[in-house]
Parts: structure tokens; sequence; C-alpha cells
């Protein structure tokens, strides 16, 4: 057994102890510095990779010089309208009949027509009337009164009152007129359309109409309402065959029985909206004074696909050859439905393609409360506009189609004539040459249909100055500018309750002078006074193979490098028929190089010398 005792492995020695917590607490505090050390040198690292690039350093460029294009400035001509109304003679007052009833035919006024009815070189003018409701009281002596009205111009611009005797001196509630020589006697007869039966006047030349409504069977149903009409060779066959317009389905008692009311109280005129549509009249002409009512075998009976019942409310109509493929079209402005542009299609029918051709609608794809048309080549370029004057807050359409397409688009906007007209309630709109540059220009009449309207609207009036506005062409950003009164004169801008309108030169002095009419008020002869030095053709046109009138022909002048287009056409507007003789405004151009007639059987005779500032006759070969 040793002498020396090992010490065992469980003794505890407080030195070893505080040794190892020192060396423990040195590398934790070591370990603790480098954890820091690392993850600040982690933090940025991250911040160098994640920081957005720097900006490039900033260099100064010259910068391009700005051009800031100016507006052209245009210049709108003066040309003054005055109001020789009971200077020229004319007494005429329309009567519409309105007593308080507030029945809707009150609202649309009456039509009037420029026509040389006794053949002796000038426009006369004939006045379509209304008469009282049979139930007013002291209604015998009114009716009575109110008649049509035929003036007689001598030639200057004043017009004798020759209805007396004339055979025109009937009474009716009626809307428009349509003048042509239907029976091809060398004179022109008168259509009337109106609330219940039309007539027909047949033109004897000594100065005295003839009602031949009933022979020729053209008086139309005595429960319809008729509006626009006009004449027109639609089969080719060199006589005048007759498109007239039917409105809504109206009568009295139903009108009476709607308790149409304004807002704030009061009886108000009806809405379109209340009363169911209607299918237009087409009377072929038979020849012998007969015709025969072809609208539902020729197509023109349009239907709502739904509910079968007929679509058309129309107010206005026009016609041309929209495609250039030899036929006369028709287009009809509807109050609250769609437009309709009936194709023809050659063969004694037409086919409707407003929606396809774009007339129909608004660029919204909406129905407008559609009134006064008109289409006329206002372009150099063959594009033909279809301006179609609308309700109050509905901007004048204008469908512009170029060449013969038949594609219109509505340009009233890029033309400036839309925001210019948003306000007003357009009925007669008219193409016309004021200033006779060669451009043409456009008439609108205006008036609501409420006496009371600003009650209750305070934007809108009653009476509502007619507008003019001129075609400055490509000389500004748009093409039809408003011309101030300071440049057409105070008479023509006087706010009025405008319906029916046309044109005329009046007086032989080459401008075209302009009546207005009115519900229940006088009408408005507004004669042109301008004094542009411009130069002018006027053409008289006789038809031996087609119509007599030459309805329909197109007369293609060559002035310089522009050609112009016109067509003779008396319907146009609202419910109205201007002259027919056609007048071409030259501006500066003392000559022309060429003129080209387009007659309506697809004809064409080219004019030799044509002198300027006179009228001058062309017989077709």
């Amino acid at each position: 057994m040793s002498d020396k005792t090992p010490t065992t492995v469980n003794e505890y020695d407080p030195e070893t102890e505080e040794r190892d917590d020192a060396v423990i607490g040195t590398a934790l505090r070591w370990s603790l510095l480098v954890f820091g050390i690392v993850g600040v040198i982690g933090a940025a690292v991250a911040f160098l990779l994640t920081r957005p690039a720097p900006p490039p350093p900033v260099r100064e460029t010259k910068l391009a010089r700005v051009e800031v294009r100016e507006a052209p400035k245009v210049e709108i001509p003066v040309a003054p309208f005055t109001d020789v109304t009971e200077l020229a003679g004319i007494r005429f007052k329309h009567e519409n009949g309105a007593r308080g009833k507030k029945l809707l035919p009150e609202t649309m006024g009456g039509g009037c027509a420029f026509f040389d009815f006794d053949n002796d070189g000038d426009q006369d003018l004939l006045f379509v009337n209304g008469q009282q409701w049979p139930s007013n009281e002291d209604a015998a002596a009114d009716v009575a009164r109110a008649t049509l009205a035929l003036y007689r111009n001598d030639g200057t611009g004043q017009f004798d009152d020759v209805t007396k005797g004339s055979g025109l001196d009937v009474s009716l509630y009626g809307m428009g007129a349509a003048v042509g020589d239907f029976d091809r006697d060398g004179r022109i007869d008168v259509f009337v359309s109106a609330v219940g039966t039309n007539r027909l006047f047949h033109n004897d030349g000594e100065g005295n109409f003839r009602d031949v409504t009933e022979g020729a069977k053209i008086g139309g149903e005595a429960n319809e309402w008729s509006s626009s009409c006009g004449w027109f060779d639609y089969d080719g066959d060199g006589d005048l065959d007759l498109f007239v317009c039917n409105y809504v389905k109206w009568s009295r008692e139903f009108d009476e029985s709607q308790g149409f009311q304004l807002t704030g109280g009061g009886r108000a005129y009806g809405r379109p909206q209340s009363f169911e549509g209607t299918f237009p009249y087409l009377y072929r002409n038979e020849g012998s004074g007969k015709f025969s009512e072809v609208a539902e075998a020729a197509g023109l009976h349009i239907r709502n696909r739904d509910t079968n019942v007929p679509i058309a409310k129309s107010l206005g109509v026009t016609f041309a050859d929209f495609d250039e493929d030899g036929q006369i079209d028709i287009i009809v402005a509807n109050d609250t439905v769609q437009n309709l542009l009936f194709h023809n299609q050659g063969n004694g029918s037409f086919a409707e393609v407003g929606a396809i051709a774009g007339v129909a609608f608004d660029m919204s794809g909406n129905a407008r409360g559609a009134m006064g048309i008109d289409a006329a080549r206002f372009r150099d370029n063959d594009a033909i506009g279809i301006a179609i004057g609308n309700f109050s807050n509905e901007m004048t359409a204008l469908y512009v189609s170029r060449g013969d397409q038949m594609q219109f688009m509505d340009e009233s906007i890029s033309t400036g004539l839309g925001p210019k007209t948003r306000l007003e309630l357009t009925f007669g709109v008219f193409y016309f040459d004021y200033d006779l540059d060669s451009r043409l220009d456009l008439f609108a009449a205006n008036g609501h249909l409420e006496e009371d309207i600003n009650r209750v609207q305070p934007s809108q009036h009653y009476a509502q100055p007619p507008q003019l506005f001129w075609n400055c062409g490509r000389q500004a950003e748009t093409e039809f500018l408003p011309v101030p009164i300071q440049n057409c004169g105070e008479d023509l801008l006087a706010p009025m309750v405008g319906r029916g309108s046309a044109y005329a030169d009046i007086d032989g002095d080459g401008d075209l002078d302009v009546i207005v009419l009115t519900s229940g008020q006088a009408p408005r002869l507004l004669r042109n006074e301008q004094s542009l030095g411009h130069h002018w053709l006027r053409f008289k046109l006789i038809g031996r193979e087609c119509n007599p009138n030459a309805i329909g022909a197109w007369i293609e002048v060559q002035i310089g490098e522009n050609i112009v287009k016109r067509q003779v056409m008396p319907t146009r507007s609202y419910l109205s028929q201007s002259e027919l003789p056609v007048t071409i405004g030259l501006g500066d151009a003392k000559s022309v190089d060429h003129v080209v007639i387009h007659w309506p059987d697809g004809t064409n005779q080219e004019i030799g010398d044509v002198a300027i500032d006179q009228l001058t006759e062309i017989e077709q070969p």
C-alpha cells in the first residue's frame, strides 16, 4: 500500500472556477462584438445594394423655340338684310287656331312657296294658312277670313294680294306646299298638305287655280296629318311624282284627353312620343291628271321590328341622288325617331338605309327632334352635306358624304355649326349663297313651341333669333361662322317664332332674299342688301325629255380651279319651296371656264359662253 493519497475529481477549486468564468465572459464579449460588426457590415452592404442609383448629372440644354399657331383672321362679309314685309305689300298673318286649348298642330306653323305662277319671269309668293278650330267662338267668321294667300310680284319686289278669286282662297288647316308642273302644260301647279284632306290645284294660266284633288285621287286620308311635301321624278318617266310626309296619328279628342302639363302647372302641348307614327304617301303620276298611291309597294312603309307599328313621324323632306347612280333618293327628317334615307333601286322601289348610311341618329346613337332639312354639295370636292334642324338642346346635324359612297359622318362639331346651334329650336334650314362668293352658306329659322317655355327653362325663349352661317371654306379652322348683327343687320336677327322659310331673288338684282314664316304671327320678308361687287350666274332650266321643271338636274360650273355643283330642287327647308331658278355666285371672277347641265334623265349638255350677272334660260335638246 502506497504512502501518497490521490485527489478526487469531484473536489471544488475556487481559483480554477474564477479563471474559467473570466475566459467565458471575455469570449462572449468578443462574440457579441464580432456579431455586431458583421451586422453593421451586412446592413451597409444591403443598403449599398438596394439604394437607388444616383441621378445623372444635370446637363443644361438649349430649349427649342415653341411656335404658337395663330388662328387665321377671317373677315365675315358685310351683307345686311332689311325687313321689307310691309313695304313690299305683304299683309298676311298666319292663323294657327290657338285659343288656349293647346292642340299640337298649333305649334307647327305654316309653309310658303316662291314660284312664278303667271310665267312673267319673277317669283311670286304663296302662304299656307291654318284656321280656327270649329268649336271656337265666332269660328265661322274667322274661318272664312283664314285662307291661303297668293301674292303676285311686279318684278321689283313689290307684291299685290291676288288671293280673292284665284281659286286658292280656300280655308283648311294647311301645313306645307309643293309646286311643280305635274301635267306638262308649262304652268306651275300647287299641292297643299294639311291636317285632314290635302289639296291639288291646277294652274289654268289665267291667274286661276282649280281644285282637282278628287279627280286626281291625291287627297289622302281625312284622318291623316300631312306636313312637308315635294315633286320629283322617282321612276324616270319624265313626269313629276309626289312625295308627302305624314307626321303622327292625331285627333283633337285624343290630344285633349291626355292632360299634358307644363312643369309648375298649366296645360302644355303634347310630345310626339305620345302619338303613334304613320306612313308617308308616294303618288305616282299616271298621266292625264291621275295619280296612284304606291308608298307600300315602293318599300316606304317602315315598321318597328319589335312592335310592327309605323316608325315615321316625318316633318321634313328633300331629294338628291346621293350615290350618283342616276336615281334620285329621298331623305326624311323624323321627329324623335330615326331619320330615314330611301335609296332608289331603279325599279320603282326603295331600300331604307338610314342607319347603315349614318344619317338615322346622332353620334351617340340617339334620335333627335328633327324638323327642317336640306342637302347640297357645299364644298368644291364633291362632298354632299345633309343639314337637319333639331329641337332645343340638340345641335343642328350636318351629315357629310364624300364621293358616291353614301356613307355619312356628322361633321356639325368640326365645321363649327353644332356648338352654335345647340340651344335653338330650329325649324326651317337651307343652303344658299347669300354673299355670292361661290360657297353655300346656311340659314336657320328658330322658335320654340311653348309661349311660357322661359318660365320652366330659363335658357329657352318662345321667340328666337334666326341664324345665318357664313361658309368661309378653308380660311379658318371651322367652315361655318355665325354672322354677327353688325354684318347682317338687326332685322335678320330679331327674335321671332320661326317656322317655314325659303329664298328667291325677288327684285332681279342677282342676290337671294329670304322669307320666314311664323306660327300665329306675320311673316318676315328680308331683302338682301349686299353690295360686295361679286358676280353671278342664274339659270332657268326647261326639261323636254325629263320633267318640265328639270327638278333633280345638276348644274356644274368650273371657276378657275374650283368646280361648284348646284341642284334644281325647290323642296327644302320646312313645309316650304324655294325658287326653281338656280343662282351661282362667282365672287370676283368675271367669267367661267366650263358649264355642264346634268339633266335628270341622265343626258348631259355642255354650254358655251355664258353671260354673267344675268339670267340664262336653257332648254333641254
